[in-house]
């Protein structure tokens, strides 16, 4: 090999190793101590509780989180703030689907929504507050926080909420502005990153947010402890992220075999092993 051929190598695994080291400076997740993780992993957690096909216990409700707390199931569930401040457990931005009235939840006030009914039965919207009264201190929860106009007041209520809170939780989002939020205010919770692959994002955000999100580009600024990606695709990046150390969550499960590769599984319409 001659000198030219050599210091062209030698640039080329030169600048190889820089773009490695500076991905690898992009997606780190944070680091986490074992104990902390240890009430979370190796278990099922009930999608939105644990409600029916057939909406006749609803997702998000009273009853879906009595039935997976009495089984002993870890509980997924997801946080918005009210137009008057209240934290309320609703997936939907639009309560549409769900109580068939067409308006954004974050325009509503607390009294307003407390007499809309899911899916048609006699279940209102809870509060959080209800919802761990409820769920009580012996199971795991993943709290989702919804992305929306007012995220600074719901991540500090819900920080304050919870700390009154006697059971172990774990905080996520779709949005990294959240997830930093718990960073920063924080640092001894436990905080995940959702995402999934950018293929599928970007059908319900912008062409550069699920690129971003969807590669874990954003891991730099929130340092996630685990990456809770829906099922399927995995991009080169997100592996890498796993690599490093972050706790493995998949979402959202329809059979046993999810539990394989991961350290949590989120699940719904079966019944799993409470641990596994």
């Amino acid at each position: 090999m001659d000198r030219k051929t050599l210091k062209y190598c030698l640039w080329s695994a030169g600048t190889a190793l820089t773009a490695a080291g500076f991905l690898a400076f992009l997606v780190a997740p944070g680091r986490t101590p074992k104990e902390k993780r240890a009430p979370f992993i190796g278990r099922n957690y009930a999608h939105r509780g644990l409600h029916r096909i057939d909406r006749s216990i609803p997702e998000n409700s009273l009853p879906a989180f009595e039935a997976a707390a009495r089984i002993g199931y870890g509980v997924e569930l997801d946080v918005h703030i009210t137009r008057d401040g209240e934290l309320i457990v609703f997936h939907d931005d639009n309560t549409k689907r769900l109580c068939g009235v067409d308006s954004r939840v974050e325009d509503m006030t607390w009294s307003e929504l407390c007499k809309l009914r899911i899916a048609g039965t006699e279940y209102g919207i809870p509060l959080l507050s209800e919802a761990l009264e409820v769920l009580g201190t012996h199971c795991p929860v993943i709290i989702e926080l919804k992305r929306g106009p007012r995220d600074r007041e719901m991540c500090r209520k819900t920080y304050a909420l919870m700390k009154r809170y006697g059971g172990r939780y774990c905080v996520e989002s779709f949005d990294p502005g959240i997830v930093f939020w718990f960073r920063r205010h924080a640092p001894e919770i436990l905080r995940g990153q959702l995402a999934y692959d950018p293929a599928e994002m970007v059908k319900d955000t912008s062409r550069l947010n699920a690129f971003l999100v969807g590669n874990l580009l954003t891991n730099f600024i929130t340092r996630p402890h685990f990456i809770s990606y829906g099922l399927g695709r995995k991009p080169l990046l997100v592996r890498f992220c796993e690599r490093m150390g972050a706790m493995k969550v998949a979402w959202v499960s329809r059979d046993w075999a999810s539990e394989k590769k991961n350290d949590a599984v989120i699940f719904e319409y079966y019944r799993p092993r409470v641990k596994y």
